[in-house]
C-alpha cells in the first residue's frame, strides 16, 4: 500500500469545501479559553493552598492540559465525525449516488482529523504556556514571583484570545480584548472569595 500526500491546491479546496477554517477558529477559540481559565483555577488553588513546590504545580498542571487535550480530540473526532457522516448520507441521498470516494468525502474525513486536532491542541497549548514560570520558579527565588507571572501570563492570553475573535468579527479589539481579561479576572477573585468563605 503507498502513501498518497496531498498536494498544498487540495488541502486548500478540501478547507474550503469542508469549511475548515470557520469551524477550526471556533474549537479553537474555546478550547483555548478553556485552558487558559482552568489553569488560573490551577494556579489559583495552588496558590491558596500554598504550595511551594514548583514540580508539583507543573506536572499537576500538564496532567490536567493532557486530560482536556484527550477530551478536546476524543470529543471533536466523534462529534466531527458522526455529523460529517450524516451530511455525507443527505449529499448522497439528494444525488442519489454513492460518494463515498469523492472530493466530498475526502475533504470531509481531512476536517474531522484536523478539527480534532486543533480541539485537542489548543486547550494543551494554551495552559501549558500558562505554566511556564513554574519551569524556571529557581530563577525567581520566591515561588510567589512564579504565581504572579504565571496570572499574568493568562490574562495577556485572554486579552489576545480577544483580540484574535475582533479581528474575526471586525470589531473593536480593545473591548473584545477586555472582555475576555474580565473573565479571567472574575475567575481569579472568585478564588480568592472561596479563601475568604473558607
Amino acid at each position: 500500500m503507498t502513501t498518497r500526500f496531498f498536494s498544498f491546491s487540495e488541502l486548500t479546496e478540501y478547507r474550503q469545501i469542508a469549511s475548515i477554517d470557520e469551524i477550526g477558529r471556533r474549537y479553537l477559540a474555546m478550547n483555548a479559553f478553556d485552558g487558559i481559565l482552568t489553569m488560573i483555577g490551577l494556579v489559583m488553588g495552588s496558590f491558596i493552598g500554598g504550595i511551594d513546590n514548583p514540580r508539583l504545580i507543573t506536572f499537576t498542571g500538564l496532567a490536567t492540559c493532557l486530560a482536556m487535550g484527550v477530551s478536546g480530540f476524543w470529543g471533536a473526532y466523534m462529534t466531527e465525525a458522526a455529523e460529517r457522516k450524516n451530511d455525507l448520507r443527505e449529499l448522497e441521498h439528494a444525488m442519489l449516488r454513492d460518494l463515498g470516494k469523492t472530493k466530498q468525502a475526502r475533504a470531509f474525513r481531512f476536517a474531522v482529523v484536523i478539527v480534532s486536532l486543533i480541539d485537542g491542541l489548543s486547550p494543551v497549548i494554551s495552559g501549558a504556556t500558562v505554566l511556564i514560570p513554574f519551569f524556571f520558579s529557581n530563577l525567581f527565588g520566591d515561588i510567589r514571583y512564579s504565581y504572579y507571572s504565571s496570572l499574568a501570563i493568562a490574562l495577556l492570553l485572554l486579552f489576545g484570545l480577544g483580540v484574535f475573535l475582533a479581528r474575526i468579527a471586525k470589531e473593536n479589539i480593545i473591548r473584545s480584548g477586555l472582555r475576555m481579561l474580565i473573565a479571567g479576572i472574575i475567575s481569579v477573585a472568585l478564588s480568592l472569595l472561596l479563601n475568604v468563605k473558607a
